[in-house]
C-alpha cells in the first residue's frame, strides 16, 4: 500500500526560500552559476572589460604624470635661459667692467651646467625624459602611451633633446671667461633666443599630448563607470523585491510544513482504521 504526500511541494518551497535568502545575504542577484547562466556570462565579460579599462586608465595617468614632470623641468630650464640672457645683455654693455664681464661669464657657465643637470636627472620610473639617457645627451626616444584597450590606440610623444648639446649652447658653456667680451655676449643673445624658442616648442608638444591623454582618460573613466553600472544593474539585489519574495517563500514553506503535518495525521488515522 502507498500513501501519497506533498513532500515535493514542501521541498520546493524550502529551496526557493533558501535561494532568496542567499541573494539577500550576498547582496548579489547572481550568486550561483546555475542561476541565470546567460546573465552570469555577460557579467564576466563586462568584468574582464572593466579590469582592462582600469589598467589602461592607470597607463594614461602614468603617461600624464611623466609629461607633467617633463613640463615642469622645461619650465625650470626656461627660467635658467632667461637668467642667462639677462646676464648676456649686461655683459654686452660697454659700461660693464672686464672683471664684471668675467664674473658674468662664470655665472653663465654655472647656469648652463645646472641646465644640463636638469636634463640628466629628469626622469619618470627610471625613464629619462629630456634626453636619451642620464649619461647620453643625444635625443630622447618617443614615448608610446597606451590610450585604450585596443592595441593600436597609441599616443606618441615627440623626441626631446633639451640640453646644451641639443640646443647648440656648447660654445657658450665652453667660453673662456678671461677673453669674454661684449661682441661675444651680443652674438650669444641670438643663440639663447633660439634655445628659448625650441624649449617653448617642446612645451607646446607636451601640452598637446597631455590634452590628448586627458581626453582619453575622461573617455576611459566614462566607459569604466558605464561598465560598473551595467554589472551593478544585473548583479545587485533589489532588497524590496527579494525581501518580499523571501517572505512569500517563507509563508509557503510554513504552509507546506503544516500541510505535511496534517497529511501525516490523516494518513496515520487511515492506517489506524485499516488495521483496527
Amino acid at each position: 500500500m502507498e500513501i501519497n504526500n506533498n513532500l515535493q511541494l514542501n521541498q520546493n518551497s524550502y529551496v526557493n526560500k533558501t535561494r532568496e535568502l542567499e541573494k539577500i545575504s550576498s547582496v548579489n542577484e547572481i550568486n550561483n552559476n546555475s542561476i541565470n547562466p546567460s546573465e552570469q556570462e555577460i557579467v564576466q565579460k563586462v568584468n574582464v572589460k572593466s579590469s582592462g579599462l582600469t589598467q589602461v586608465v592607470s597607463n594614461v595617468n602614468n603617461g600624464l604624470t611623466s609629461l607633467q614632470i617633463a613640463d615642469a623641468a622645461l619650465n625650470e630650464q626656461s627660467k635658467i635661459l632667461d637668467n642667462v640672457k639677462e646676464k648676456l645683455l649686461q655683459a654686452s654693455n660697454d659700461t660693464t667692467s672686464d672683471q664684471g664681464r668675467e664674473d658674468l661669464a662664470n655665472e653663465i657657465k654655472d647656469l648652463l651646467k645646472d641646465f644640463d643637470d636638469i636634463a640628466s636627472n629628469t626622469n619618470y620610473n627610471e625613464k629619462t625624459l629630456l634626453q636619451n639617457d642620464r649619461e647620453d645627451k643625444s635625443i630622447s626616444e618617443s614615448l608610446e602611451l597606451q590610450a585604450s584597450s585596443k592595441s593600436k590606440d597609441i599616443i606618441e610623444t615627440k623626441p626631446i633633446q633639451s640640453n646644451t648639446e641639443g640646443l647648440e649652447l656648447k660654445e657658450i658653456l665652453n667660453e673662456d671667461p678671461n677673453t669674454f667680451n661684449t661682441e661675444d655676449a651680443r652674438s650669444y643673445i641670438k643663440t639663447i633666443d633660439n634655445a628659448i624658442d625650441t624649449i617653448n616648442t617642446f612645451k607646446s608638444d607636451l601640452g598637446s599630448t597631455q590634452n590628448k591623454l586627458q581626453s582619453s582618460s575622461s573617455n576611459l573613466v566614462s566607459q569604466h563607470t558605464q561598465a560598473n553600472t551595467a554589472t551593478s544593474t544585473i548583479q545587485n539585489v533589489d532588497y524590496a523585491k527579494e525581501t518580499t519574495n523571501f517572505s512569500k517563500q517563507n509563508i509557503l514553506a510554513q504552509i507546506g510544513a503544516y500541510g505535511i503535518a496534517q497529511s501525516s495525521n490523516i494518513n496515520q488515522n487511515i492506517v489506524t482504521r485499516l488495521l483496527s
